[in-house]
């Protein structure tokens, strides 16, 4: 066989269990789904007794009230505060008082020795609401697919989506009015933030990269010409 004619394959994304990420959900291999909010935090030492005992009350109403499985991870990156000294500089220049200058500039030198002999991480919290390809029917089919070398998803890819979506979102509207009443916000992740999530785990050290919209990852990279257009 002619190896030009040999069709070319990203082997890493082979290793890789996502299939897509389309309309804010991650579609794996296997037909299964996950949505993903991404939760604020909160300090539990700084709470009073009372305050602590309230929240754990919370928390413990929030487990009771599953009937369905989550996952929680927590994402530590190293904390990128370029934009902050740029920041900081400017404002450094804009200062017409010589001592707002020199304050400013002394804090700048802080947050640059802090950083620099410190590693200062910063960390972000997600809750993970899973859908199986059981849930889609006939699992013996989708055992029988997955198990073929390159079978592909063992449904279309937007009767998975729809199929998802009845499911998960009742879950979702649920963690997000419990995680309300412990004082936290829930919100779901959308098409481009998931991407740049995963962009984030595969990719640790490009912490700093600004990475495209989701449209851009929807367009061809080469279009066809203009009419009229040599």
């Amino acid at each position: 066989m002619d190896p030009a004619q040999i069709p070319i394959r990203a082997s890493t994304q082979e290793h890789l269990d996502i299939e897509d990420i389309k309309d804010d959900l991650v579609i794996l291999k296997d037909g299964s789904c996950c949505l993903i909010l991404q939760t604020t935090a909160v300090n539990f030492d700084l709470l009073s007794e009372t305050e602590q005992d309230a929240l754990i009350y919370a928390y413990a109403g929030l487990l009771n009230s599953l009937s369905f499985p989550i996952q929680i991870f927590i994402h530590s990156q190293r904390k990128d505060v370029s934009n902050y000294l740029e920041l900081l500089k400017k404002q450094i220049d804009i200062q017409k008082s010589v001592k707002l200058q020199e304050q400013i500039k002394q804090y700048q030198q802080f947050i640059e020795k802090t950083v620099k002999e410190n590693q200062v991480l910063d960390k972000k919290f997600y809750i993970i609401i899973p859908f199986s390809s059981l849930e889609l029917g006939a699992p013996q089919a989708i055992k029988q697919t997955i198990m073929k070398k390159g079978g592909g998803l063992p449904f279309p890819k937007e009767y998975i989506l729809e199929k998802a979506k009845t499911s998960l979102y009742p879950k979702k509207d649920h963690l997000v009015k419990q995680f309300n009443h412990l004082g936290l916000k829930a919100i779901p992740l959308t098409t481009s933030q998931l991407i740049e999530l995963f962009y984030r785990i595969y990719n640790p050290k490009e912490g700093g990269q600004k990475l495209a919209t989701d449209r851009d990852y929807n367009v061809f990279l080469v279009e066809t010409a203009k009419e009229g257009v040599k």
